[in-house]
This record gives C-alpha cells, structure tokens and sequence, in this order.
C-alpha cells in the first residue's frame, strides 16, 4: 500500500477499527447472555448493533466514494425489495460486490438481516469477519461432505428469523478473472456447454442445497447482473477508501420460488440456464451498451449512514479526549511510542482487510502461440 494512500485511509480506518472493536464485544456480550435464552431477540438486537457498523461503510460508498448505483427491475419487485425473504444470487465479478449488496439491502430496509455464504476464512479477519460471524453467516470450507451439513444446519437457523431477510450466494464460488474464465471456457468445451464470456460456469451443489432446504419459508429468488461500464476501472476497497467514485448496473429479476424444479437436475439446470442469460446480458451490453430493458430506478443515499459515522466520530472523539485526558499519554515517549504502534497496527488491519477483498492476482494471459485454441477462446 502506497504511502500516501495509508494517510488517507488512516483516519478512516481508525474510526472503523475502535468501532468494530466495540461493536464486536457488545456482540460477544449478546450472544453468551441472551442468543441462549431467547435466539429471536437476540437477532432483533444483533441487527441494530450489527447495521451501526456496516452503515460505516455503506456511507463509503454512498457519500465518501460517492459511486452511482442503477437498479433496474419492475415495479413489483422494487416495492417488494426488503418486505419479503429472498435468496440472492449474483455473478462475482469484482472486488466488492458483496459491498454493492450491502448498500442495496441498507435501502431497502434489511442491512442488518442481510447474511451470506462465504468462505470460511472471512470469519477470522479482524472487526468485520467477526462481525459476520456473530450474525450467523454461514462459512464453507469447500469440502462439500462437511459444507453440505453445514449448509443444513445454517438452513434451519434461518427458517427463524423474525424480520425479512436476504440470503445471498455468489454460485460462481469465486471472483471473474481473464485466467478463470479460460478455464471456465476449456471446462465448458469439454463437458458440450454453452461456452461462457463474462461470466463463470457456476457451482450448482450449493444452490440445490439452498432451494432445497429453504423453499418452505424463502419465497422468491432475486436473480441479479452486476456489471461495471467498460469506461471505468473496476471498483476496489483501495480506490473506495481513496474517495475514487465509479457506476455500477444491476439487473435484478425476481423468480417464485414455488417456479424451480423439485429435483436436484432441474434446479441445477435452472441456475446453468440463469447464468447462460446473464452471459447473454453482459454481452449485449458490451456490444451495444444498452443493459437491461427492465426499468431504471435511481434509488435515494439514505442519510442513516452519515448520521451514524457522526455519531461514532463523536463518542470516540470524547472518548478518546478523556483518555487522553486522564492518561497524560502524549506527555512522555513511552506514550507517543504507544501511539504510534497503535496507528501502525490500525494501518497493518486495514490493509489486511483491503487485501482479502482483492480478487486472486492472476497471471497475464500471453497464451502460447503454438496453442490457437486458447487464444480463440478468449478472444470470442
């Protein structure tokens, strides 16, 4: 990380790090003293101490980094978007989408209900994986003998939370890059599958579990199509903490649950088809730029978020002044010396924080000359 990159995301990082550490441990409080005696209060109570946290970074993207968001879907399901339980599923194709989720769930009322299927690995990063891990996401290891129990049991955990709620999984079980779309496409050549452009072949094992499992008391699917204008560059952690604004697109598409097919095969088959379509979609965008013909709806930044970044700013701002205050620790090297570790230990989280949401680095794909097929491919 640039230098000059660590002074801007400092401050920041600072106000998400103190605040995460309390909300963290208010959670820890929650969850040993109420979750055992009453598992719906302490999700009605989770949500509130949950969304003060992820508002943080809602509001850098609504209002620090400023990025554009446009939602296209019929008229039904944007009235409908935040009063009904849905499974979510979404192609992954940059480094924060999980983020563009959050901020569509904060605007439709259900931030602090919103969970995810995620890697497992997420849980263990400091503030915000653990902040997850409290509001029962469901973590894989990808080992589908011990993920398909896991699944099952999170599955049942949902069934009972008492405000509407979405479920969100990213089927392609991994972020779009230029080397696994080849592998996608070879795969895809292989098997007699449509082969794909923009998007990868997804994992279905996870999303006939979900149907399956969750059918009874998750009514809808919200098919969504993310994408980001050819124009602009990707959008990052990094470039968000730098105030660096973008657009996005999404499509959103609302399925009956009741709809899908009862066997495995045919809801596997049913996502297959849904991703061929997304493909479809990217590809006449990048073609003619014309994205979705579903209606635009440009949805408001609610000010929610900047009310509680100013409301943090200010108890940690007296907080601190007090400690301070009462410590003298600025008045000798011993506590300048401490306050700058502290700092520097702020800088070395949050980097590690941007890092995990970066996707794999991929090798350039200067494919050999003596390997046309390769090449055809990608240039399809």
């Amino acid at each position: 990380m640039a230098f000059p990159a660590t002074l801007v995301i400092l401050p920041i990082g600072t106000l998400f790090i103190l605040s995460g550490l309390i909300v963290n441990v208010i959670q820890a409080i929650i969850f040993l003293f109420i979750r055992p005696i009453s598992r719906r209060f302490y999700k009605r109570i989770n949500k509130v101490i949950t969304e003060s946290l992820w508002l943080e970074l809602v509001w850098l993207i609504d209002w620090w980094a400023g990025i554009k968001i446009d939602l296209y879907t019929d008229s039904e399901t944007f009235q409908l978007m935040g009063k009904e339980n849905a499974l979510l599923i979404c192609n992954h194709r940059s480094d924060i989408d999980w983020l563009i989720g959050w901020v569509m769930a904060q605007r439709s009322g259900c931030l602090g209900t919103t969970v995810a299927i995620m890697k497992k690995e997420v849980k263990y990063l400091p503030v915000i994986g653990w902040s997850m891990w409290f509001a029962e996401f469901l973590f894989l290891e990808r080992n589908w003998t011990k993920d398909e129990l896991a699944l099952k049991s999170g599955f049942e955990k949902l069934e009972h939370i008492p405000l509407p709620f979405w479920l969100a999984l990213f089927v392609e079980g991994t972020r779009f890059t230029q080397t696994k779309l080849l592998a996608a496409q070879e795969f895809a050549v292989s098997k007699g599958l449509p082969i794909p452009r923009n998007v990868l072949i997804p994992r279905t094992k996870g999303f006939v579990s979900a149907v399956k499992n969750t059918r009874s008391f998750i009514p809808v699917i919200y098919d969504c199509t993310f994408v980001v204008p050819k124009s602009e560059p990707s959008p990052t952690m990094l470039r968000i903490f730098k105030g660096l604004s973008c657009s996005v697109k999404i499509q959103l598409k609302r399925h009956k649950m009741e709809e899908l097919p009862e066997t495995d095969d045919g809801i596997a088959q049913w996502c297959k088809d849904s991703f061929v379509a997304k493909d479809a979609l990217l590809e006449k965008y990048n073609t003619t730029e014309i994205f979705s013909e579903l209606e635009l709806h440009q949805t408001a930044r609610p000010k929610r978020s900047i009310f509680v970044v100013v409301a943090w700013s200010c108890l940690l701002g007296f907080l601190l002044y007090k400690f301070f205050q009462w410590s003298l620790l600025l008045s000798s090297w011993q506590g300048i010396l401490f306050t700058v570790l502290f700092l520097l230990l702020v800088a070395f989280i949050m980097e590690i924080l941007i890092h995990s949401s970066e996707a794999e680095r991929s090798k350039p794909t200067n494919l050999p000359i003596q390997d046309p097929m390769k090449q055809k491919l990608l240039q399809t």
